[in-house]
C-alpha cells in the first residue's frame, strides 16, 4: 500500500530523481534519496506545508532539488530506478533517511546541523537530516 498518491508519471519522475541525485551511492542511496522525497510529500510542516505530490517536491522552488537543472535528470527512467521509486512509495524506509526531509553532498565530514536541522547520519556520499518529531510529526 502506497504512503502518498502517485501515478505512472509520479513513479518515472522520482525513478529521474533519485539516479539523477544519488546514482553513485547505488541501490541503497538512491532509496535514502528517495526516502527524503517521500517524507516531503507527507511532511505539511516547515519547508514542506504546500508541498502536496511528487511533481511538487522535484521541483519545488526554493528548496527543491540541484538535479532538475542538469540534463542527466530529464533521460528516462530506467526499470531499476523505477522498482526503487515503487518501493519507496509503498512506504520502505532506509536508515539514516528514515525520517529524513533533507540531504546534502559534503566535500568533507557532514556537520552536525544543517539549516538548524540535526545530522541523522552519512550514507556514502550523503549526509541526511531530520526534523524534530514535534517540529514536524507526519514524518515520523
Amino acid at each position: 500500500m502506497a504512503v502518498i498518491q502517485y501515478n505512472d508519471a509520479d513513479v518515472r519522475l522520482l525513478a529521474r530523481l533519485i539516479r539523477a541525485e544519488a546514482e553513485g551511492d547505488g541501490n541503497l542511496g538512491m532509496l535514502m534519496v528517495g526516502n527524503v522525497g517521500v517524507n516531503r510529500v507527507r511532511a505539511d510542516c516547515l519547508d514542506f506545508k504546500d508541498v502536496r505530490s511528487v511533481e511538487q517536491m522535484v521541483f519545488q522552488s526554493p528548496g527543491g532539488f540541484e538535479a532538475t537543472q542538469k540534463g542527466y535528470f530529464y533521460q528516462p527512467a530506467r526499470e531499476n530506478e523505477l522498482r526503487l521509486a515503487r518501493r519507496v512509495i509503498r512506504g520502505e524506509r532506509f536508515h539514516p533517511a528514515t525520517n529524513s526531509l533533507w540531504f546534502f553532498k559534503p566535500t568533507g565530514s557532514c556537520p552536525a546541523q544543517w539549516f538548524n536541522q540535526w545530522n541523522s547520519g552519512r550514507y556514502k556520499s550523503h549526509c541526511f537530516y531530520s526534523p524534530s518529531q514535534s517540529a514536524c510529526p507526519t514524518v515520523f
